[in-house]
Formats: structure tokens, sequence, C-alpha cells
């Protein structure tokens, strides 16, 4: 009699462990961790892409003229201010000449005296020239007459001194002259330099532009070939560009770009790749590209700005594409998770170009029609049981 409790008291309890049992069971497959990983699919279908690259930049002048003096000295004026428009030839500013002035008047003053001595000269010229005509025609005359025996040889020899001493004379006046003329050309061509000198100290516009930088303020003294005032030529602005190198197969000049400028991010401009730079960075491991604007925006950006510049690439052939997204890693292969009925194969890829929309080429190992795995809730394999949903959570569609 006393053993029918017990036995209903362990049936009892047996039923209640049996349901929970299934319970957890139930729980554990349904929402545990032996749950199916919902996951949102994609077709993978072909399609031609329209690759383009993108990347950060900055607003830069192509042509920038550091305009300052090319000797040391004081700054006397600058007349103009950062963001003056200049016309080409304008004077900017102008150096303190010292003693420029002083020295000019006393070279002119110099070449007025070379001058006159060259006139003295040319004027000594001619009567030493006048005094060899006469001393030659009375030398032929006394010795017409010595052979006529009218006159002594000594008087006669006398004469042919004098012609001697007058063809000296006449080389000697000749020498003076060109030594005169020769010291009026040293003095010109100090003045000339002196004038040079004088015209470099004043600060003038190479061309037409836009003053970007005014380095000092009158009364600082700087030193040969220091920029005092820069100037830009506004129609020469260019974005100079890095994008990466594993994606700029492909990239050439004369492509086609979008230039989003950071001040101005609701406006897009258009532009053309100018060319690439020669020499990559090696660290950053990006190409440097020069993009050219279409039509300047007005007013110009300022340089340094940053840019946001889109390179649209030709155009691939078509090819079986998937969400960038659903590309994974196994081991040391890139893949995406095929999904077939119920169950997940991972099927390795060899990957191609990129478009901006985030689709992928697929040159080897998937087919257009499969459905690959673009999102999971968490990480998958090749065992893990799935359940397709539209979307998840926190997941942009």
């Amino acid at each position: 009699m006393s053993l029918l409790p017990f036995s209903r008291r362990t049936v009892a309890l047996v039923a209640v462990l049996g349901t929970l049992l299934v319970l957890f069971v139930w729980v554990a497959l349904r929402s545990g961790p032996l749950a199916p990983v919902p996951v949102t699919v994609a077709e993978v279908e072909s399609r031609a892409i329209a690759p383009a690259l993108f990347g950060i930049g900055t607003v830069e002048a192509r042509y920038t003229y550091r305009i300052g003096p090319t000797v040391p000295g004081r700054v006397l004026r600058v007349d103009v201010e950062v963001g003056d428009r200049v016309a080409a030839g304008q004077v900017l500013g102008e150096m303190d000449p010292v003693d420029l002035d002083q020295r000019l008047a006393a070279q002119d003053a110099a070449i007025r005296r070379a001058e006159a001595e060259v006139r003295v000269a040319e004027a000594q010229v001619r009567e030493a020239a006048a005094h060899r005509a006469f001393a030659e025609a009375q030398e032929r005359r006394y010795e017409q007459l010595a052979t006529e025996l009218v006159v002594s040889r000594e008087v006669t020899e006398a004469r042919r001194q004098d012609s001697r001493m007058a063809v000296a004379g006449s080389a000697a006046a000749t020498a003076r002259l060109e030594a005169t003329r020769q010291e009026l050309t040293r003095a010109r061509a100090e003045r000339d330099g002196l004038k040079r000198q004088r015209s470099q100290l004043r600060l003038v516009a190479p061309v037409a532009g836009l003053v970007v930088a005014r380095g000092v303020d009158p009364g600082t003294t700087v030193v040969a070939g220091q920029a005092v005032v820069e100037v830009i030529e506004p129609g020469s602005l260019w974005i100079n560009a890095r994008v990466e190198q594993l994606l700029a197969s492909g990239l050439r000049a004369g492509l086609p770009a979008r230039i989003v400028l950071r001040s101005r991010s609701a406006q897009e401009q258009t532009g053309t790749v100018l060319r690439l730079e020669p020499v990559a960075d090696a660290v950053t491991e990006e190409t440097l590209v020069k993009v050219v604007f279409d039509s300047l925006p007005e007013p110009p950006p300022s340089v340094g700005e940053l840019a946001e510049v889109t390179v649209a690439l030709p155009p691939l052939p078509a090819t079986p594409v998937v969400p960038n997204a659903s590309i994974q890693r196994v081991g040391e292969k890139a893949g995406v998770f095929v999904v077939e009925g119920g169950d997940l194969r991972f099927a390795a890829v060899k990957l191609g170009a990129t478009d901006l929309d985030g689709r992928v080429q697929v040159l080897e190992g998937l087919e257009a029609g499969a459905r690959v795995v673009v999102h999971s809730r968490r990480a998958i394999d090749a065992g893990t049981r799935i359940k397709v949903v539209d979307r998840l959570p926190g997941v942009a569609p």
C-alpha cells in the first residue's frame, strides 16, 4: 500500500521534467543558440557595371606666383590686401630704395661728364688729324726742295721728324677718344644696372589674379627671394585628389569626374581628370590625381578646401554581380555563401571591379541565378541552419 503514492509522485515528477525538457529543446531550437540564423539573400544577376573611383582631395592653384625682392632690403609699402584682384603689371608694393636714387643721379652726372670728355677727345682727334696732314704736306714739300738743293738736308729731316710726331699725336688722340668712349659705355651700363635694380624694387603682378597671401608688412626687412605677396590665377584651380591604388585600374586622363566641395555639399560640379601623377604615395598606397573643373564655380573655392571626387571609369561587360556585403573570407579565400535548398555552401570566387552602388563583379566561381547570403544576424559557416527573412533589424534594406 505504501508503494502506490510513491509511484504517483514519481510519474508526476517525470512528466513535469519531460515537459520542461521538451519546452527547453523547443526554445533552444527556435530562439536559442541552436535556432536557425536569420539571413537576407540576394539573387546573383548578370549585368554590366560602370565602376567609379572615390577620392578625397584639396583645392590647389596650378600656378602660384610668390612675389618678392631680388636683393635684401626693407619693405617700404604694400598696396594690396588678401582677397584683392589685381591686373597684370599692377604695382603691388615697393621696397625701400635706400640710396639708389642718389646713386642714379651721381651716375647720370658721370655719364654727362664722360660725354663731354668724348666730345673733347673727338676735337683733339680732329686737331691731331689736321696737324698730321699739315706735317705730312710739309715733309713732302721739303723733300722736293731738298732734291732741288734749295734747302739743306737738316731742315728736311726736321720736317720729317715733325711729320712722325704728328702721326704719333694723331694715334694718341684716337686712343684717348676710344678710352673716353669705353668709359662712357661703362657709365651707361652701370646706370642701366642701377635702373634695373631700382625697377626691381617695385613688386609687380606678373598676371591677372587673386592675392591669397601677404607675408610681411611695411618696415619689415626681408631677404632676397622671400615672398611679400602671393598671387594665384583663379582659373588655374584644380583638385589634388587621392584614390586607392588597388581600385585605380582603368584610371586615365580625360575621364569625367564629379566634384563636391565641402563648403557646397548640396552642389555638384563637373570636372575632368587632367593627369595622373607619376609618383604615388608609398605610405598610404594611394594614387595622386589632378582633376580640373569644367567650369569654375563662382565665387571660386578657397585654396586648401576639401573636396570629394568621383571619377567614372569606362563601363565593363556584363558578368555575374553580387552585393559587396555578401563577400566573406574563409581562411585565405574570398567567396560567398550560396543557399541551396535549406543548406549553405561556401563558394570561393574570383572578384573583379566594384561600382559605387556596392555591386562586385564575379569573374569565376558563381553563375547568375544563384542565391547568396547578404546579411546574417551572426557569423555563419557551411553547417549553419538558416532562416531567410526579408530584412534584419538595424540593417539597411
